[in-house]
């Protein structure tokens, strides 16, 4: 068995591990990673049970490809994620996870690999045809997520005059909105978008947001928020978190990053991923790939 398989083949199992149990777990070289799965296109399984996904594949880059260290994800809830990290059950979490002030209080970041918006998907042929629609209707989103946040800030600028059902995982949110018991799903864009691609009865909400503001090229959707993915560490493994800085910037610096980008998103990564790239040592920057990316904020990321 090669290293991508025994990877993709240990992927997403469960179970817990004392401090010390996952101390030499770490000594072998396995690096145990929480994430929410399924949460498409950054983690899922495909029809095989194999483990794939935006996510996955940069840890492979990461781990094995600058680091030579095997890695496994651990199926976890994202409500629970975080204290799960702190009680030792994983030593990092790979999971699609905005970089917020009240995160930040709990764990420390990796430098951000990823910009998202929070964006509103609804039925084809819907009502509702701006934010202010949602006033008085039942919105489905993810437990512990940002998309939950940002339903709680439309509550608030509704006067209180909007429903908001919160689901364990992604898929039971679109459930709701397929059943009709929702009218929208508040979500992160690309994986709005995916459920959107796949499905033709799903489109997004369009409209100026956030994203208008922050970029030139704003998606032609409607952007709640704006927002950066990270890597969480617990407040104690600063020399690993540095180290795997490192990593991921010699995979972003090498092109391999857009190259993984663009498995998963149309057109180029984020210049502002790009600009910070750094080869690892010996290398080179991938000359049009990560040196001369243009800033394309108007898709999946």
């Amino acid at each position: 068995m090669d290293r991508r398989s025994f990877v993709k083949g240990s992927a997403g199992i469960v179970g817990g591990l004392s401090l010390g149990g996952l101390a030499g777990a770490q000594d072998e070289g396995v690096v145990r990673i929480g994430s929410d799965i399924p949460y498409k296109p950054f983690e899922y399984r495909t029809q095989s049970g194999d483990l794939t996904g935006f996510d996955v594949d940069l840890a492979e880059a990461i781990f094995q490809g600058q680091m030579d260290r095997d890695y496994e994800f651990v199926q976890t809830g994202f409500d629970t994620i975080i204290p799960s990290l702190n009680n030792g059950n994983f030593r990092i979490i790979m999971s699609a996870m905005t970089i917020n002030e009240q995160r930040d209080q709990q764990v420390d970041f990796s430098e951000p690999y990823f910009i998202a918006y929070q964006t509103v998907a609804i039925l084809k042929g819907s009502d509702i045809q701006s934010v202010e629609d949602l006033k008085g209707k039942t919105v489905a989103v993810q437990k512990g997520t940002t998309g939950e946040a940002a339903a709680q800030q439309l509550k608030k600028r509704f006067g209180g005059d909007l429903n908001i059902d919160s689901y364990d995982q992604i898929p039971g949110a679109f459930n709701a909105l397929l059943n009709n018991q929702a009218v929208a799903v508040i979500n992160d864009n690309a994986v709005n978008l995916q459920y959107a691609d796949e499905r033709d009865s799903i489109v997004m909400l369009e409209g100026e947001g956030q994203a208008a503001q922050e970029f030139e090229n704003a998606p032609p959707y409607l952007t709640l928020t704006v927002e950066r993915y990270g890597i969480a560490f617990r407040e104690d493994d600063d020399e690993f978190r540095q180290r795997v800085n490192e990593a991921l910037n010699a995979v972003i610096g090498s092109g391999q990053y857009a190259e993984i980008y663009k498995e998963y998103f149309t057109g180029e990564p984020p210049q502002a991923i790009l600009s910070r790239a750094r080869p690892a040592p010996g290398t080179t920057t991938a000359d049009g790939t990560a040196g001369n990316a243009t800033d394309t904020t108007t898709n999946g990321g």
